[in-house]
């Protein structure tokens, strides 16, 4: 059976000075799409669109450093603390989603308390193209070749020729393909749902953690509690933001529901 065999150099452009990336390239493009989202958001109803040029700045520190602080953590500390100039390497992968995600949280709050929009309807808003720019970060991965899939003999596996010569799930494009649909169910969302703060938001992050804790059954394991546990780092701690995006949607029905005029 014939399988892609994938062996793309993850170095887009070698300038000598400077390697341009896949990843860096689709990193920033998650941004530009995350932007454009936004921009369209505000247009939509009627927001001053210059804000965004400061909220952007808020979201991408936040997401690079939750994002690597919550990979160098949780994932592989003992490695990073034996060689901690490679923290700063993230330009080679490594970041985790849910120190991004806690970094977005703890940003959007900041920047409610110092700007003065209501932070629950930022969050409602900002989680949207959160998922766009998600999805352009996983194929940024499969270029990397990294958060590789268990093997499989698929004829869609792929062989990921810098690392091995075993078919494997491209787990990464599964869960690009999961992120864009869920951006695109959270738009609709999003259109119908707008009056109620914190109900879009919810649905978001319930979706997209449901998702990556069912993907981590492709994925080989990059991390563990312990090496006998029947879940994985990222799937315990994908738990905790489910029941919290239900919590979340929960909450904004009943307040909707309480502040409905009889």
């Amino acid at each position: 059976m014939q399988h892609l065999i994938w062996q793309i150099d993850p170095v887009l452009l070698d300038l000598g000075f400077l390697k341009i990336r896949w990843y860096g390239v689709l990193f920033a493009l998650g941004f530009v799409g995350s932007f454009l989202t936004m921009q369209w958001m505000y247009q939509r109803e009627g927001k001053n669109v210059e804000e965004l040029d400061t909220l952007l700045w808020y979201m991408v520190i936040a997401t690079v450093v939750g994002a690597r602080l919550g990979h160098v953590l949780l994932y592989d500390p003992v490695y990073y603390l034996s060689h901690p100039l490679k923290i700063l390497a993230i330009w080679q992968g490594g970041l985790a989603s849910h120190g991004a995600s806690v970094g977005i949280i703890l940003a959007l709050y900041l920047y409610t308390r110092k700007f003065g929009d209501g932070f629950l309807w930022l969050l409602d808003r900002v989680s949207i193209p959160t998922a766009l720019a998600g999805a352009l970060i996983r194929v940024g991965n499969f270029f990397n070749s990294e958060i590789l899939g268990i093997a499989t003999d698929q004829p869609w596996g792929v062989i990921f020729a810098r690392i091995d010569n075993v078919p494997r799930h491209p787990v990464q494009l599964y869960e690009a393909f999961s992120y864009l649909l869920i951006y695109l169910v959270a738009l609709t969302i999003y259109r119908k749902h707008a009056d109620k703060p914190g109900f879009s938001f919810g649905c978001f992050i319930s979706l997209l953690f449901s998702v990556r804790f069912a993907l981590e059954y492709f994925k080989t394991e990059q991390a563990s509690y312990d090496p006998g546990t029947w879940l994985t780092t990222g799937q315990w701690l994908s738990v905790p933001f489910v029941l919290a995006g239900i919590g979340c949607v929960v909450w904004a029905l009943r307040r909707h529901r309480l502040n409905r005029p009889e």
